[in-house]
């Protein structure tokens, strides 16, 4: 009697995951903004150059060995940079799709390790005063394997929380 209960209770349990899993919304949307005292035109070549992320980005010293390679122009449009790390940072490529120099960045994001994914960054720097509005936002579809993830684990906290580090990283290096 007592290995029915536990076999009843475990596909429920499963059944209730997979049904909050299908109630999640078929795209994710991640965005965090900052002021920084400077021009967007000191802001966005440390965006446009994939070369100067080494010096804001949140993920690059997660993996002191992780191996970098650069195609296409330096910075700007057709830009490449892939990445090959370890379990922290994965590996992927990031393509820019389109520079607005000063004010729009669009990035094409593509994870193929620990998990496969396909999505759109986009950094947005808005004047104001003496000052820019820096937005950083991330979307892309939610796979099931992500849905069931996002049952367990907030996206947007856990993502959020690397955007304010490089947000805050590029202020510091924007105000100097």
């Amino acid at each position: 009697m007592f290995e029915v209960i536990t076999v009843v209770a475990v596909v429920l349990a499963i059944a209730i995951v997979l049904i909050l899993a299908a109630g999640k919304h078929a795209s994710f949307n991640v965005e965090r903004a900052i002021t920084i005292a400077a021009p967007a035109e000191r802001i966005f070549p440390l965006i446009n150059d994939f070369h100067q992320w080494g010096s804001w980005s949140p993920w690059e010293k997660r993996d002191p060995a992780m191996k970098r390679s650069f195609r296409g122009p330096v910075s700007g449009a057709g830009a490449v940079y892939g990445w090959e790390g370890n379990n922290n940072v994965g590996s992927g490529r990031m393509e820019i799709l389109e520079a607005s120099a000063p004010s729009k960045i669009i990035i094409k994001l593509d994870f193929f390790k620990p998990f496969e994914g396909h999505n759109t960054a986009e950094f947005t720097m808005l004047p104001q005063g003496g000052s820019t509005c820096l937005s950083w936002v991330m979307r892309g579809p939610s796979s099931f394997i992500s849905k069931l993830m996002q049952v367990f684990i907030n996206l947007d906290h856990m993502i959020g929380k690397d955007f304010e580090a490089g947000l805050a990283n590029l202020k510091n290096l924007s105000e100097k």
